[in-house]
C-alpha cells in the first residue's frame, strides 16, 4: 500500500489544480466522445474525478500505442510505475497528474488497477497476437477492466454489503471489457495497418477465416459469422455489466446507463455497416446519441 501523503505539486508543473482538471475535462473530450457525454451526467466533483482518470489512463495508453510508441520499452514503463507511486504519494510532475492526485487523496481508489493497467501496456508491448480468448480477457481487463474498478470508487456505492459490493465490482469490471471487446471489433482495420490481430486465433480458426483474409479485408460469410460471434461475446459482458449498476449511488446510475447504452450502440452500428471495419469506422451519431439519454435516465430510475 502507497503511503498517502499531503497534496504537494512540483513547483515546476505552473498551473492550478481548476487548471489541472480543465486540461483533464479537454483530453476526454476531445479523445472519448461518447464517453465525455456521459460525464456530463455526473455531478460536478464526480465528474472531475472521472476526467483526472480517463487523462492518465490515455497518456498511459499512448505509451503503446501513441506517436511516440517505437521509443517506448519495458524500463520506460517502469519508470511510469514509479511516477504512478509519486502521485499516490502526493507528488505530482505532469500538469493532468495534479489532479489526479487531488482525486486519489479524495477518494478510495486503490493503486492496482493502476498497476494492473501498466502491465496491460507491457502486454501490447510483447504480443500483437492472442492465442485464445482468457488470453484476451486477461489483456481487456488490463486495459479496461481496471477502469471500472478505478471509476467506481468515484462513483460510490447505496449500499456497503460485501456480497452487492462484490458483484457491483464485478460488473464494473465487466462493463470495462464489454466496451473493450466494442474498441477491439471497432478498430479492426485500424489495427491491421499496424499488423495487430486483436480477434483470438482460435476463433480465426473455427470460423475458417485466416490473418491473409484480414489483412486483405475480405468480407464474405465466414466474416459474418465470425464477426456476429464476437458481437454476441461483447453483448454477454454488457449484459453482465447492467446487474451492478443498482449498486451505485443514485447520482452515479444514470450516467453509467447512459455510458453503457451509447457504447453498445457502437455494435449496432458495426451491424449497421454490414460488418465493414476494414475501411469504415462505425460511429454512433449525435441525434442518436441524445435520444438514448432519456431511456437511460429511465433504466436508472428502475435499476
Amino acid at each position: 500500500m502507497v503511503k498517502q501523503l499531503p497534496l504537494k505539486p512540483s513547483p515546476v508543473l505552473g498551473l492550478s489544480l481548476p487548471e489541472s482538471y480543465e486540461l483533464c475535462r479537454q483530453i476526454t473530450a476531445r479523445y472519448a466522445k461518447t464517453f465525455y457525454l456521459g460525464t456530463m451526467l455526473m455531478p460536478p466533483t464526480k465528474r472531475r474525478s472521472i476526467w483526472a482518470l480517463y487523462a492518465w489512463c490515455r497518456r498511459t495508453d499512448e505509451l503503446v500505442d501513441g506517436l511516440n510508441a517505437d521509443a517506448t520499452t519495458a524500463e520506460t514503463l517502469q519508470n511510469w510505475e514509479e511516477e504512478l507511486e509519486l502521485i499516490f504519494s502526493g507528488y505530482p510532475s505532469h500538469p493532468t497528474d495534479l489532479a489526479l492526485a487531488d482525486t486519489v487523496k479524495t477518494y478510495p481508489i486503490p493503486i492496482q488497477p493502476f498497476r494492473d493497467m501498466i502491465a496491460g501496456m507491457q502486454m501490447d508491448l510483447n504480443y500483437d497476437r492472442y492465442a485464445c480468448f482468457d488470453d484476451l480477457h486477461l489483456y481487456c481487463y488490463r486495459v479496461a477492466g481496471t477502469v471500472g474498478l478505478m471509476s467506481a470508487a468515484v462513483m460510490g456505492f447505496d449500499r456497503a454489503d460485501p456480497p452487492i459490493l462484490s458483484r457491483a465490482m464485478d460488473a464494473a469490471v465487466a462493463l470495462g471489457i464489454a466496451m473493450q471487446l466494442t474498441n477491439i471489433l471497432r478498430d479492426i482495420g485500424e489495427d491491421a495497418a499496424r499488423g495487430r490481430i486483436y480477434l483470438p486465433q482460435e476463433d480465426l480458426a473455427y470460423f475458417d477465416y485466416t490473418e491473409a483474409d484480414l489483412f486483405a479485408g475480405i468480407l464474405d460469410d465466414r466474416w459474418v459469422s465470425l464477426m456476429q460471434f464476437q458481437i454476441q461475446r461483447a453483448r454477454q459482458f454488457y449484459q453482465k455489466a447492467e446487474a451492478g449498476i443498482g449498486a451505485l449511488c443514485q447520482d452515479a446510475r444514470w450516467p453509467v446507463w447512459a455510458s453503457l447504452m451509447l457504447y453498445r450502440n457502437i455494435l449496432n452500428a458495426i451491424e449497421d455497416n454490414n460488418y465493414q471495419v476494414f475501411s469504415r469506422r462505425a460511429y454512433v451519431s449525435t441525434p442518436k446519441k441524445l435520444l438514448t439519454l432519456p431511456w437511460a435516465w429511465l433504466r436508472a430510475q428502475i435499476s
